[in-house]
């Protein structure tokens, strides 16, 4: 009987667990259509996402991305048959925007996803550790903090040589200070709450404790970091292309499209201005995306 008891007990709590957890979901998703801006965020992130899976059944010129040239088409301002214009050597710009879509896509998923691993494994450990743990990893983060990001990237990327990759690698070592310092205040938090104290009482190891009961809880702002982010680093890996150390020709990756342009502004206004554009739609849609995360995850952060 009592095993009976202890069965319906169990089950009660779980269901009971899972409506509180729908109940929070509806009222999150509430609070987020609530927000018209975090609503055409989102509907702009999503345009931005079809356009890089389908740019190359769509664009007009796709050779134009990958090295072919119309030398007689050059400096064409933009008409039906070139919707942005065309380059100093007759490229065709919508295509090569459109085409670019999906490696600026790539790259804010590689940044953010190095530099979270990173910060977040970090920042747990220095946050539950403590002592000398702590004062050491907290040491090495402010050592990358003591040198502007853009700087110290260019630096790292610089050393490793031009090329996508090596902007990625180099703004995901400098990007990971950020989440470091907000896991390991979470976890400061979290680590003297009752159920860490259960899971030491049973005999938990630190790994589970960390892994499995305090991460998960400390999840909702760093995914809300992990939004906002996103367009920086895109903005900040166009930056390094703008100046020659991101993708090389004839890749369409807009910091460097700009960068071509920039010669023959403002008499040729269109080969920078809408790469231009293309970067400031995905930085501010990602902006957007993320107040309206920050509202549905911690609701206590809106003013």
């Amino acid at each position: 009987m009592d095993e009976v008891k202890k069965v319906s007990s169990t089950l009660e709590l779980e269901k009971n667990k899972r409506s509180a957890r729908w109940e929070n979901f509806r009222r999150g998703i509430y609070r987020f259509r609530s927000n018209t801006l975090s609503v055409v965020g989102l509907c702009m992130l999503l345009i931005v996402i079809v356009i890089a899976f389908i740019a190359p059944m769509i664009v007009p010129y796709p050779e134009d991305a990958t090295g072919a040239t119309h030398v007689l088409e050059r400096f064409q301002s933009p008409s039906k048959a070139h919707f942005f214009g065309t380059d100093k050597i007759g490229r065709d710009i919508f295509s090569r925007v459109f085409m670019g879509t999906g490696l600026a896509l790539q790259v804010g998923i590689v940044i953010i996803s190095i530099a979270a691993t990173i910060g977040v494994t970090l920042g747990a450990v220095a946050g539950y550790f403590g002592r000398w743990i702590d004062d050491l990893i907290m040491r090495i983060t402010d050592i990358f903090l003591a040198v502007p990001a853009l700087v110290l990237a260019i630096a790292i990327t610089a050393a490793l040589g031009k090329g996508i990759t090596n902007v990625m690698i180099g703004i995901s070592l400098v990007w990971w200070p950020g989440f470091a310092r907000l896991t390991r205040s979470l976890v400061l938090s979290l680590k003297e709450e009752a159920f860490v104290e259960a899971a030491n009482g049973i005999g938990a190891s630190h790994a589970r404790i960390l892994f499995r009961h305090i991460l998960p809880n400390a999840v909702s702002p760093i995914i809300v970091k992990m939004s906002t982010d996103f367009g920086f680093a895109v903005l900040t890996a166009a930056a390094l292309g703008f100046i020659g150390l991101g993708a090389q020709p004839p890749t369409p990756e807009w910091g460097a499209m700009i960068n071509d342009g920039r010669a023959y502004f403002p008499s040729e206004w269109w080969v920078a201005t809408f790469p231009g554009l293309a970067i400031f739609v995905v930085v501010f849609s990602w902006n957007l995306l993320g107040d309206g995360l920050r509202d549905v995850l911690d609701p206590r952060s809106r003013r």
